[in-house]
Protein backbone atom coordinates (compact mmCIF):
# COMPACT_ATOMS: atom_id res chain seq x y z
CA UNK A 1 0.00 0.00 0.00
CA UNK A 2 1.45 3.45 -0.74
CA UNK A 3 1.78 5.77 2.12
CA UNK A 4 0.39 8.91 2.92
CA UNK A 5 3.33 11.35 1.93
CA UNK A 6 3.35 14.62 4.46
CA UNK A 7 5.43 17.84 4.62
CA UNK A 8 5.80 20.05 7.80
CA UNK A 9 5.49 23.30 7.69
CA UNK A 10 7.04 25.36 10.78
CA UNK A 11 9.89 23.23 13.18
CA UNK A 12 9.66 25.11 16.27
CA UNK A 13 7.88 23.91 19.59
CA UNK A 14 5.84 20.92 17.96
CA UNK A 15 7.35 20.52 14.57
CA UNK A 16 9.74 18.22 15.77
CA UNK A 17 7.00 15.82 17.70
CA UNK A 18 4.38 15.78 14.33
CA UNK A 19 7.80 14.35 12.76
CA UNK A 20 8.25 11.47 15.65
CA UNK A 21 4.51 10.55 14.83
CA UNK A 22 4.85 10.61 11.04
CA UNK A 23 8.00 8.25 11.14
CA UNK A 24 6.22 5.87 13.64
CA UNK A 25 3.47 5.39 11.69
CA UNK A 26 3.85 2.61 8.92
CA UNK A 27 1.40 4.23 6.69
CA UNK A 28 3.01 7.53 6.40
CA UNK A 29 6.03 8.72 5.03
CA UNK A 30 7.71 12.27 5.72
CA UNK A 31 8.93 13.95 2.26
CA UNK A 32 9.51 17.39 3.38
CA UNK A 33 9.94 19.89 6.12
CA UNK A 34 9.92 23.54 6.19
CA UNK A 35 11.12 26.70 8.94
CA UNK A 36 12.20 30.27 8.11
CA UNK A 37 14.93 30.07 10.17
CA UNK A 38 17.30 27.47 8.05
CA UNK A 39 18.95 26.39 12.10
CA UNK A 40 16.08 24.38 13.23
CA UNK A 41 16.35 22.28 10.02
CA UNK A 42 19.78 21.90 9.66
CA UNK A 43 19.63 18.90 11.68
CA UNK A 44 17.83 16.90 8.70
CA UNK A 45 20.29 17.82 5.98
CA UNK A 46 21.67 14.30 5.80
CA UNK A 47 18.22 12.78 5.68
CA UNK A 48 16.23 12.27 2.57
CA UNK A 49 13.82 14.81 3.89
CA UNK A 50 13.41 17.79 1.26
CA UNK A 51 14.13 21.55 3.45
CA UNK A 52 12.41 24.50 2.45
CA UNK A 53 12.22 27.55 4.02
CA UNK A 54 9.62 29.09 2.41
CA UNK A 55 6.65 27.26 2.66
CA UNK A 56 5.13 28.02 -0.45
CA UNK A 57 7.88 26.15 -2.66
CA UNK A 58 7.44 23.31 -0.54
CA UNK A 59 3.82 23.33 -1.70
CA UNK A 60 4.89 23.39 -5.24
CA UNK A 61 5.94 19.33 -4.28
CA UNK A 62 3.78 17.63 -5.92
CA UNK A 63 4.29 14.28 -4.21
CA UNK A 64 3.22 15.89 -0.97
CA UNK A 65 -0.48 14.96 0.06
CA UNK A 66 -0.76 16.60 3.43
CA UNK A 67 0.59 19.35 4.98
CA UNK A 68 0.76 19.80 9.05
CA UNK A 69 0.60 23.15 9.69
CA UNK A 70 2.76 23.93 13.10
CA UNK A 71 3.57 27.37 13.24
CA UNK A 72 2.39 30.39 15.17
CA UNK A 73 -1.22 31.09 15.80
CA UNK A 74 -1.46 33.63 13.22
CA UNK A 75 0.09 31.76 10.63
CA UNK A 76 -2.43 29.12 10.61
CA UNK A 77 -5.43 30.81 8.12
CA UNK A 78 -2.71 31.65 5.51
CA UNK A 79 -0.92 29.19 5.41
CA UNK A 80 -3.50 26.07 5.49
CA UNK A 81 -5.60 27.85 2.71
CA UNK A 82 -2.59 28.39 0.27
CA UNK A 83 -2.01 24.47 0.78
CA UNK A 84 -5.85 23.54 0.37
CA UNK A 85 -5.64 25.70 -3.39
CA UNK A 86 -2.45 23.74 -4.15
CA UNK A 87 -4.51 20.62 -3.75
CA UNK A 88 -2.88 19.44 -0.22
CA UNK A 89 -4.77 18.05 2.64
CA UNK A 90 -4.50 20.07 5.54
CA UNK A 91 -3.40 18.74 9.45
CA UNK A 92 -3.46 22.42 11.39
CA UNK A 93 -2.28 22.62 14.52
CA UNK A 94 -4.49 24.68 17.60
CA UNK A 95 -5.74 26.93 17.40
CA UNK A 96 -6.98 26.60 13.92
CA UNK A 97 -7.18 30.63 13.56
CA UNK A 98 -7.59 33.96 15.43
CA UNK A 99 -11.33 34.66 14.13
CA UNK A 100 -13.75 32.69 13.36
CA UNK A 101 -14.24 34.55 10.30
CA UNK A 102 -10.61 33.30 9.20
CA UNK A 103 -12.09 29.94 10.49
CA UNK A 104 -14.66 29.81 7.85
CA UNK A 105 -12.42 30.84 5.00
CA UNK A 106 -10.78 27.87 6.03
CA UNK A 107 -13.67 25.20 5.85
CA UNK A 108 -14.59 27.09 2.19
CA UNK A 109 -11.58 26.68 0.97
CA UNK A 110 -11.48 22.97 1.90
CA UNK A 111 -14.70 22.42 0.27
CA UNK A 112 -14.53 24.68 -3.03
CA UNK A 113 -10.63 22.26 -3.14
CA UNK A 114 -12.10 19.03 -2.18
CA UNK A 115 -9.36 18.57 -0.10
CA UNK A 116 -10.02 17.34 3.67
CA UNK A 117 -8.76 20.03 6.82
CA UNK A 118 -8.11 18.03 10.40
CA UNK A 119 -7.34 20.16 13.39
CA UNK A 120 -5.16 19.06 16.51
CA UNK A 121 -7.12 18.00 19.89
CA UNK A 122 -5.14 15.32 20.88
CA UNK A 123 -6.42 15.60 24.19
CA UNK A 124 -9.84 13.79 23.24
CA UNK A 125 -7.64 10.28 22.78
CA UNK A 126 -6.99 10.70 26.75
CA UNK A 127 -8.54 7.10 27.78
CA UNK A 128 -10.50 8.65 30.93
CA UNK A 129 -11.74 11.42 28.32
CA UNK A 130 -12.71 9.37 25.81
CA UNK A 131 -14.26 7.12 28.05
CA UNK A 132 -16.67 9.88 29.80
CA UNK A 133 -17.89 10.54 25.76
CA UNK A 134 -18.64 7.02 25.21
CA UNK A 135 -20.74 7.16 28.43
CA UNK A 136 -22.80 10.32 27.34
CA UNK A 137 -22.84 8.54 24.00
CA UNK A 138 -24.36 5.56 25.77
CA UNK A 139 -26.79 7.59 27.81
CA UNK A 140 -25.33 5.91 30.70
CA UNK A 141 -25.03 9.18 32.73
CA UNK A 142 -28.56 10.63 31.96
CA UNK A 143 -29.01 14.47 31.66
CA UNK A 144 -25.44 16.49 32.17
CA UNK A 145 -26.22 19.14 35.03
CA UNK A 146 -22.72 20.91 35.13
CA UNK A 147 -19.19 20.72 33.91
CA UNK A 148 -16.58 22.38 35.71
CA UNK A 149 -12.85 22.96 33.78
CA UNK A 150 -10.08 24.05 36.14
CA UNK A 151 -6.87 24.38 34.26
CA UNK A 152 -4.00 26.21 36.48
CA UNK A 153 -0.69 26.00 34.65
CA UNK A 154 2.22 27.63 34.66
CA UNK A 155 4.01 30.15 32.12
CA UNK A 156 6.57 31.89 33.28
CA UNK A 157 8.55 35.32 31.76
CA UNK A 158 10.91 33.54 29.67
CA UNK A 159 8.29 31.38 27.97
CA UNK A 160 7.04 35.05 26.27
CA UNK A 161 10.27 36.93 26.39
CA UNK A 162 12.30 35.39 24.05
CA UNK A 163 9.16 34.44 21.75
CA UNK A 164 8.79 36.56 18.93
CA UNK A 165 4.74 35.92 18.87
CA UNK A 166 3.70 35.05 22.03
CA UNK A 167 2.07 37.56 24.47
CA UNK A 168 1.64 40.08 21.21
CA UNK A 169 -2.03 39.85 20.69
CA UNK A 170 -2.38 40.07 16.97
CA UNK A 171 0.27 36.93 16.70
CA UNK A 172 -0.68 34.94 20.01
CA UNK A 173 -4.54 35.71 20.54
CA UNK A 174 -4.22 35.14 24.36
CA UNK A 175 -4.39 32.30 27.06
CA UNK A 176 -7.53 30.72 25.43
CA UNK A 177 -5.94 30.44 21.85
CA UNK A 178 -2.58 28.77 22.88
CA UNK A 179 -2.65 27.06 26.36
CA UNK A 180 -6.86 26.38 26.94
CA UNK A 181 -8.31 25.52 24.01
CA UNK A 182 -8.34 21.97 24.26
CA UNK A 183 -10.48 22.44 27.30
CA UNK A 184 -13.11 24.22 25.75
CA UNK A 185 -13.05 21.62 22.65
CA UNK A 186 -13.58 18.89 25.06
CA UNK A 187 -16.55 20.84 26.72
CA UNK A 188 -18.37 21.22 23.42
CA UNK A 189 -17.81 17.75 22.44
CA UNK A 190 -19.16 16.48 25.77
CA UNK A 191 -21.90 19.15 25.96
CA UNK A 192 -22.68 20.68 22.52
CA UNK A 193 -23.72 24.32 21.65
CA UNK A 194 -23.24 27.37 23.71
CA UNK A 195 -26.15 29.36 24.11
CA UNK A 196 -24.51 32.31 26.55
CA UNK A 197 -21.07 33.76 27.69
CA UNK A 198 -19.97 35.62 30.94
CA UNK A 199 -17.21 35.96 31.60
CA UNK A 200 -13.54 37.93 33.22
CA UNK A 201 -10.19 38.16 32.19
CA UNK A 202 -7.32 39.69 33.46
CA UNK A 203 -3.19 40.26 33.15
CA UNK A 204 -1.50 40.08 37.01
CA UNK A 205 1.46 38.23 36.81
CA UNK A 206 3.42 39.03 33.65
CA UNK A 207 4.13 42.59 32.78
CA UNK A 208 5.17 42.41 29.33
CA UNK A 209 2.53 41.01 27.59
CA UNK A 210 -0.48 42.19 25.63
CA UNK A 211 -2.74 39.43 26.68
CA UNK A 212 -4.36 37.50 29.35
CA UNK A 213 -3.49 34.96 31.68
CA UNK A 214 -6.14 34.43 34.23
CA UNK A 215 -9.82 33.93 34.05
CA UNK A 216 -13.19 33.17 34.98
CA UNK A 217 -15.76 32.19 32.85
CA UNK A 218 -19.53 30.91 33.09
CA UNK A 219 -21.40 29.05 30.50
CA UNK A 220 -25.15 27.88 29.45
CA UNK A 221 -25.54 25.34 26.64
CA UNK A 222 -28.34 25.19 24.66
CA UNK A 223 -29.09 21.93 26.22
CA UNK A 224 -29.76 23.37 29.46
CA UNK A 225 -26.10 22.35 30.86
CA UNK A 226 -24.17 24.97 32.22
CA UNK A 227 -20.41 25.21 32.31
CA UNK A 228 -17.84 27.06 34.49
CA UNK A 229 -14.22 27.70 33.46
CA UNK A 230 -11.29 28.67 35.68
CA UNK A 231 -7.98 29.57 34.61
CA UNK A 232 -4.50 30.51 34.96
CA UNK A 233 -1.03 30.83 33.64
CA UNK A 234 0.03 31.89 37.17
CA UNK A 235 0.77 28.35 39.07
CA UNK A 236 3.68 29.38 41.15
CA UNK A 237 6.54 27.72 40.09
CA UNK A 238 4.73 24.72 37.75
CA UNK A 239 1.66 23.60 36.82
CA UNK A 240 -0.83 22.70 39.65
CA UNK A 241 -4.09 21.50 37.58
CA UNK A 242 -5.94 19.97 34.00
CA UNK A 243 -9.28 18.68 35.42
CA UNK A 244 -13.12 17.81 34.15
CA UNK A 245 -15.49 17.78 36.29
CA UNK A 246 -18.60 16.39 35.45
CA UNK A 247 -22.27 16.70 37.64
CA UNK A 248 -25.38 14.43 35.78
CA UNK A 249 -28.32 12.81 36.48
CA UNK A 250 -26.64 9.46 36.93
CA UNK A 251 -23.36 10.21 37.89
CA UNK A 252 -20.49 12.27 38.76
CA UNK A 253 -17.00 12.22 37.33
CA UNK A 254 -13.78 13.97 38.06
CA UNK A 255 -10.25 13.93 35.48
CA UNK A 256 -7.68 15.49 36.83
CA UNK A 257 -3.83 14.99 37.43
CA UNK A 258 -2.05 18.08 35.32
CA UNK A 259 -2.97 17.35 31.81
CA UNK A 260 -7.04 15.60 32.42
CA UNK A 261 -5.03 12.22 32.22
CA UNK A 262 -5.91 10.60 35.27
CA UNK A 263 -9.59 9.20 36.70
CA UNK A 264 -9.73 10.85 40.06
CA UNK A 265 -13.08 10.53 41.08
CA UNK A 266 -16.03 8.19 40.16
CA UNK A 267 -19.83 7.81 41.10
CA UNK A 268 -21.68 6.14 38.50
CA UNK A 269 -25.30 4.28 38.59
CA UNK A 270 -25.08 0.75 37.79
CA UNK A 271 -21.09 1.13 36.23
CA UNK A 272 -17.71 1.65 37.17
CA UNK A 273 -15.04 2.77 35.29
CA UNK A 274 -12.08 0.58 35.23
CA UNK A 275 -9.23 -1.23 33.19
CA UNK A 276 -8.29 2.08 31.52
CA UNK A 277 -5.64 2.57 29.11
CA UNK A 278 -2.94 4.54 30.84
CA UNK A 279 -2.24 7.91 29.60
CA UNK A 280 1.15 8.95 27.91
CA UNK A 281 2.82 11.69 29.07
CA UNK A 282 3.04 15.41 28.45
CA UNK A 283 4.56 17.34 25.38
CA UNK A 284 7.85 18.67 26.86
CA UNK A 285 9.46 21.68 25.16
CA UNK A 286 12.12 22.05 27.94
CA UNK A 287 11.72 24.46 30.21
CA UNK A 288 7.64 23.95 30.74
CA UNK A 289 5.26 20.89 29.50
CA UNK A 290 2.24 20.80 27.63
CA UNK A 291 -0.95 19.02 26.44
CA UNK A 292 -0.84 15.20 25.85
CA UNK A 293 1.12 13.57 23.55
CA UNK A 294 -1.19 11.51 21.49
CA UNK A 295 -0.09 12.95 18.28
CA UNK A 296 0.13 9.46 17.20
CA UNK A 297 -3.70 8.72 17.36
CA UNK A 298 -4.51 12.24 15.52
CA UNK A 299 -1.86 11.08 12.51
CA UNK A 300 -3.75 7.45 12.68
CA UNK A 301 -6.93 9.38 11.97
CA UNK A 302 -5.55 11.41 9.21
CA UNK A 303 -3.98 8.38 7.57
CA UNK A 304 -7.42 6.18 7.37
CA UNK A 305 -9.44 8.97 6.71
CA UNK A 306 -7.46 9.23 3.67
CA UNK A 307 -6.53 5.51 2.87
CA UNK A 308 -9.83 4.10 4.22
CA UNK A 309 -12.98 6.87 3.71
CA UNK A 310 -12.71 7.07 7.71
CA UNK A 311 -14.09 10.32 9.39
CA UNK A 312 -12.31 13.50 9.81
CA UNK A 313 -11.47 13.41 13.99
CA UNK A 314 -11.85 16.66 14.55
CA UNK A 315 -13.02 18.87 11.63
CA UNK A 316 -12.82 22.41 10.49
CA UNK A 317 -16.36 23.21 11.53
CA UNK A 318 -15.89 21.78 15.36
CA UNK A 319 -12.31 24.02 15.44
CA UNK A 320 -14.22 26.89 14.10
CA UNK A 321 -17.02 26.11 17.06
CA UNK A 322 -14.30 26.19 19.34
CA UNK A 323 -12.65 29.68 18.23
CA UNK A 324 -16.14 31.36 18.25
CA UNK A 325 -16.91 30.09 22.12
CA UNK A 326 -13.02 31.57 22.38
CA UNK A 327 -14.25 34.89 21.04
CA UNK A 328 -17.43 35.05 22.71
CA UNK A 329 -15.66 34.68 26.20
CA UNK A 330 -13.26 37.55 25.54
CA UNK A 331 -16.08 39.91 24.04
CA UNK A 332 -18.16 39.46 27.50
CA UNK A 333 -14.78 40.50 29.55
CA UNK A 334 -14.30 42.81 27.68
CA UNK A 335 -17.72 44.29 27.68
CA UNK A 336 -18.51 43.04 30.89
CA UNK A 337 -22.10 41.77 29.89
CA UNK A 338 -23.50 38.26 28.67
CA UNK A 339 -22.45 37.45 25.28
CA UNK A 340 -25.34 35.08 23.16
CA UNK A 341 -24.00 33.13 20.63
Amino acid sequence: MEKIKFGIVGYGSIGPRHRERIIENKYAELVAVCDVDEKKISCLKNSQISLFTDYKDMLEMEKIDVVSVCTPNYLHKEMTIEALKTGKHVLCEKPMALTSKDCKIMVHTSLVHNRKLFIVKQNRYNPPVSEIKKLIEEKKLGNLYSIIINCYWNRDENYYKNSLWRGIKKYDGGALFTQFSHFIDLMLWFCGSVESVSAFAGNFNHTDIEIDDTGVVNLKFDSGTLGAINYSNCSYKKNMEGSITVFAEKGTIKIGGQYINELEYQSIENYEIKDLELSKGPNEYGTYQGSMSNHDKVYENVVQSLLNGKDVGVSGIEGMWTIEVIEAIYKSSESGRIVYL
